[in-house]
């Protein structure tokens, strides 16, 4: 999540509150989902992931290698795929 988050220029922060956290806790609430301290419901995954312009997929990769194959895949033509 932090390596899509940064490619996209925005904050914990500014994640957290555009996916609909409490302003007052959204840095820590991503801190702790990119750490993996913490997991967020679907609901909230959904949301992070479409602010991300990613499949939810992409955040249940095995590795980043994965994580990476399925952004690329996301972000072709659907002729190219």
């Amino acid at each position: 999540m932090r390596e899509a988050r940064e490619a996209h220029g925005i904050s914990q922060r500014a994640l957290g509150i555009k996916a609909g956290l409490d302003e007052f806790v959204a840095s820590t609430r991503v801190n702790r989902y990119e750490t993996g301290v913490h997991q967020p419901d679907l609901q909230t995954l959904q949301r992070l992931a479409a602010i991300l312009k990613l499949p939810v997929a992409y955040f249940y990769a095995e590795d980043d290698e994965l994580a990476r194959l399925i952004a690329d895949f996301k972000g072709r033509s659907k002729g190219k795929r």
